[in-house]
């Protein structure tokens, strides 16, 4: 895949080019590609850097190669109405470096495979922290409520740093619920740990309402996407969504800290983290059924 552009700078701050990012995507492309593959894929752009206006592109762009695969589905823009849209599949090497070239900082792409598109193969819970010096701390904390919760109910957590400000903690399932299912799942998995833990999680999604971690259930739906493990994200310093063992989810962790450099060097000291999200999926229904006996 030919790269054009090389020198452009996206990361000011930090002199990080679109070169430095193709070859960063060249490196990783093993591991991501086993997230990405067969969903359909977002683009966010970047074309002036993470500065910049960036916009979102579903509809697979004009000039494309023909042997990145599209899948089409019909969506419903918030503005009203429907469309037809040809999503690419993110399925091989060439395929992310495209990606850079066209642009894009983190792969985006849907939480169900196109073989069974409305049917997600995990759950989100994804804590956003309060804007204080002690957020992220305090969404450390509450990553553990979840995994200890998930344990409750039978299923296993895994965890990486968002690449953002955030955390996200994934449940594996097998494709069998709906998104409605894993919907429900969250939000009243989310209200438990709110009224377990007031004052430290909320659910409350305005800001100037919050107290504490926001652990966001609605990012569970069809056509919702999410940032890849592994994702560089248009944040200063080209942070990485890193997958992290519990044990190292400690109070000293920060987001920004994991860059292409140290997520790299963790692949060929750890393996993939994420691997078993894809491998050991479990069935929601007796998770769900187990949260009924907790929520009373």
């Amino acid at each position: 895949m030919a790269l054009t552009s090389a020198d452009r700078v996206l990361f000011p701050e930090d002199g990080v080019t679109k070169g430095d990012l193709f070859e960063y995507y060249r490196a990783v492309a093993p591991a991501i590609i086993a997230h990405l593959r067969d969903r359909p894929f977002t683009m966010k752009r970047y074309p002036h850097g993470i500065t910049g206006e960036a916009f979102f592109q579903k509809q697979a762009p004009r000039g494309m190669p023909q042997w990145i695969k599209t899948r089409q589905f019909r969506t419903h823009p918030r503005e009203g109405g429907s469309r037809l849209v040809d999503f690419p599949l993110v399925n091989s090497t060439d395929a992310v470096l495209y990606m850079v070239q066209m642009n894009c900082i983190d792969m985006n792409a849907w939480y169900s495979r196109v073989d069974k598109p409305h049917r997600p193969d995990f759950v989100l819970f994804d804590l956003d922290p309060p804007d204080d010096p002690d957020g992220f701390e305090l969404a450390i904390e509450i990553a553990h409520l979840i995994r200890e919760l998930l344990d409750e109910l039978g299923l296993p957590g895994y965890v990486k740093t968002s690449g953002a400000d955030g955390i996200h903690v994934v449940a594996p399932i097998t494709r069998r619920s709906t998104f409605e299912q894993t919907y429900d799942f969250a939000e009243r998995a989310s209200r438990l740990l709110e009224r377990r833990h007031p004052g430290k999680v909320t659910t409350e999604w305005l800001k100037k309402k919050r107290a504490g971690v926001l652990v966001d259930h609605r990012q569970n739906g069809w056509g919702k996407t999410i940032a890849s493990v592994y994702s560089v994200r248009p944040k200063p310093g080209a942070p990485v969504s890193t997958p992290l063992r519990w044990a190292e989810l400690t109070r000293s962790v920060r987001p920004r800290e994991f860059s292409m450099e140290v997520a790299l060097r963790r692949l060929d000291e750890h393996g993939d983290l994420f691997a078993a999200v894809l491998e050991d999926p479990r069935p929601l229904g007796p998770a769900a059924k187990a949260l009924d006996g907790l929520a009373g």
